[in-house]
């Protein structure tokens, strides 16, 4: 009965942080990896980009499930969250906090396996990676805060290949968190409402929908124009820039489908846009990298 019990909590909790999403975490650390495996050897790095992808799965699942255990009251006043696992008790809090124990010493292990630079950055992600959560108590741009602690990620990858930084690396962190942030600006429209109602700060709640969608817009526009940052950077070639030309058009499609007076489709968005964004763009970033020389 114990096993059982376990392991309903085992699976409750993978559900509580949506294990399965981090498939759209790992393309840009990928890409940042790849890219800066091409150019220091032209040859891919297996153990580090096992290590690489554990580190990121860890520290994605910290940042998820400090922000349900921190959001549990706000959810809970919230209809569109009030079915989480730990509103519903479906999860204890206890189990969530055990759980989240586990995915940081996975990702301090595997930062620690990568280099001593990546262990001691690693309190550096997690701080920004938390503070997120608590962004709603005390700013009306907790966007602002995704968009940072996204930036981690990529050049966080680029950092474990080369043990520094770079401007391409900036510019892909850049990209990533404009293009986190700027779709949460959209997300967070439907929770505008209830936001002003419980007390949770946001932008849309301050400023209003119409606005976050303009800004959504304008943040998008510097996603685009630091992904082809990141090419020249990079010194990458025309198969990377036709999947930024591809991006560009799903960002406007996913622009286009959300309105400030119908707000039905952003899941759509979620889900169907930003998949092709995250996934196409390390598929086109392969195929490029490839063509230049990268070697398994």
């Amino acid at each position: 009965m114990t096993a059982t019990v376990e392991r309903s909590a085992v699976r409750k909790f993978l559900s509580l942080v949506m294990i399965e999403h981090s498939v759209f975490a790992l393309p840009f650390a990928y890409i940042a990896a790849l890219t800066a495996m091409w150019r220091q050897t032209s040859s891919v790095h297996w153990v580090q980009l096992l290590l690489i992808t554990v580190a990121m799965v860890g520290a994605r699942t910290v940042a998820m499930s400090a922000n349900r255990i921190l959001d549990r009251n706000f959810d809970a006043l919230n209809p569109r969250t009030a079915r989480r696992e730990l509103v519903t008790g479906e999860l204890t809090v206890a189990s969530a906090w055990i759980g989240t124990a586990v995915a940081l010493a996975v990702f301090l292990g595997s930062a620690a396996a990568l280099s001593w630079l990546c262990l001691a950055l690693a309190p550096v992600a997690v701080f920004l990676l938390v503070l997120y959560s608590y962004g709603k108590r005390f700013t009306d741009f907790p966007q602002l805060l995704l968009a940072i602690a996204q930036f981690v990620a990529p050049v966080g990858a680029w950092i474990a290949v080369t043990g520094s930084g770079s401007w391409a690396a900036t510019a892909l962190g850049i990209a990533v968190g404009t293009w986190i942030g700027g779709f949460d600006l959209i997300y967070s429209c439907q929770d505008a409402e209830v936001d002003r109602r419980i007390g949770s700060r946001s932008f849309p709640a301050r400023f209003g929908v119409p606005a976050a969608l303009r800004a959504s817009s304008v943040v998008h526009v510097v996603t685009v124009a630091a992904f082809l940052w990141f090419g020249v950077a990079a010194s990458l070639g025309g198969w990377w820039f036709a999947g930024v030309a591809l991006t560009a058009v799903v960002l406007v499609y996913e622009h286009s489908i959300v309105r400030a007076d119908d707000l039905s489709r952003v899941n759509r968005a979620f889900f169907t846009a930003n998949g092709v964004i995250g996934i196409g763009l390390f598929a086109f970033a392969l195929v490029d990298l490839l063509a230049n020389g990268l070697r398994g």
